[in-house]
């Protein structure tokens, strides 16, 4: 009779395994744990590319520098007789914020940071600042792009994939069709959406015109602060709709078809069919497509470096552009590095809170 060797020991079979995934593990120790790593640690420095000066510990300065955030509330200037001062044209006028943040010893934490936005409150003026208000625009310009995103491109992959799940002719040459932007290279679809959305004479100008009859006047889509990250946003959609479509059909296609034929003889309908056996059925496979382009979402890169260049006025802007343009084009290894493991830390939570969200309730 064999023996069972105990857990703890090495036998033949677990060496060859460890041996043969060693390359592996190397490459991946080189290649992500190392520059990981070595990232986390520039960024408790002041390191630079061609910096003659010798390399500092910082701390966290660079940290502090990305994510000071401040709030400050300023109240109407008042006459003399203690009424609202207004301007020429009537508007209420409140301190300038320059008198708040540059050497004021009632706010030091408010020293050197920028507005970033204001809303009104009643008379009073509620100004978000931060120290660095470019970084602030990237986190948020990224997590309005994740929060979009990711329904509305799991939504319409989903509807993609029960399109294309039926056995009637010509479906394949559809799931090519529909799969297709996803062989094409991001900067290729992304030069060829730059010129789709080109003012003058564009496509989508001129078909807008066309179906208007002439009514619809031109649009700058990449050259305006409001419509320029919604057009990066619907032709991230495009192109990486199909990659979802395909994991979606492969998802539908491991339930079984006597479970609807089984709805067809109890007389369901198309969405109790929907609602009651494929949604649940397919709950892994969510799961697996909502971190998919979540991740891909927060990698958001090659569409703004193409497209815009982080403009018009960085309303554009994304976490990962601003970590490439400041880590290699500013040559400011330690603020890149700062931004990459913020990056890392918002990918992590989410991921987290996303696996724990969809867990399997018991």
């Amino acid at each position: 009779m064999a023996r069972l060797s105990s857990p703890g020991k090495l036998t033949r079979d677990s060496i060859t395994g460890w041996f043969m995934a060693a390359p592996a593990m190397v490459l991946i120790g080189l290649f992500l744990i190392a520059p990981f790593l070595l990232g986390l640690g520039f960024s408790f420095t002041n390191q630079r590319l061609t910096s003659p000066n010798p390399t500092q510990f910082v701390g966290m300065e660079n940290y502090s520098r990305l994510l000071g955030v401040g709030v400050l509330t300023l109240e109407p200037e008042r006459e003399t007789d203690g009424s609202i001062k207004q301007d020429t044209n009537g508007a209420i006028s409140y301190p300038r914020i320059r008198s708040f943040t540059r050497n004021n010893p009632d706010y030091p934490h408010l020293d050197g940071m920028r507005e970033y936005t204001s809303v009104t409150w009643g008379e009073n003026q509620i100004v978000v600042l931060a120290s660095d208000v470019v970084f602030l625009t990237a986190v948020v310009n990224t997590l309005s792009f994740v929060i979009v995103v990711a329904p509305v491109q799991a939504a319409l992959a989903l509807f993609l994939a029960l399109l294309v799940n039926q056995r009637i002719p010509g479906v394949t040459m559809f799931r090519a069709i529909y799969f297709m932007p996803v062989v094409l290279s991001v900067v290729v679809v992304a030069l060829l959406w730059r010129f789709i959305y080109t003012a003058d004479n564009g496509l989508l100008n001129n078909l807008l015109g066309y179906m208007s009859f002439g009514l619809f006047q031109p649009v700058d889509w990449l050259g305006r602060t409001d419509t320029a990250l919604w057009a990066i946003l619907v032709m991230s959609v495009w192109q990486g709709v199909g990659f979802h479509m395909v994991i979606w059909l492969s998802g539908l296609q491991t339930i079984s078809p006597d479970l609807y034929e089984t709805a067809d003889v109890e007389g369901a309908s198309r969405w109790q069919k929907f609602s009651m056996i494929t949604w649940p059925l397919l709950r892994n496979t969510t799961v697996l497509i909502i971190i998919v382009i979540t991740m891909q979402a927060f990698a958001l890169f090659a569409q703004i470096d193409v497209m815009t260049k982080g403009g018009p006025r960085d309303s554009t802007q994304s976490i990962v552009y601003q970590a490439v343009e400041r880590g290699y084009r500013q040559q400011d290894i330690a603020a890149g590095s700062a931004i990459s493991v913020v990056l890392f830390l918002f990918v992590l939570g989410i991921s987290l809170t996303q696996r724990y969200l969809t867990r399997e309730k018991r």
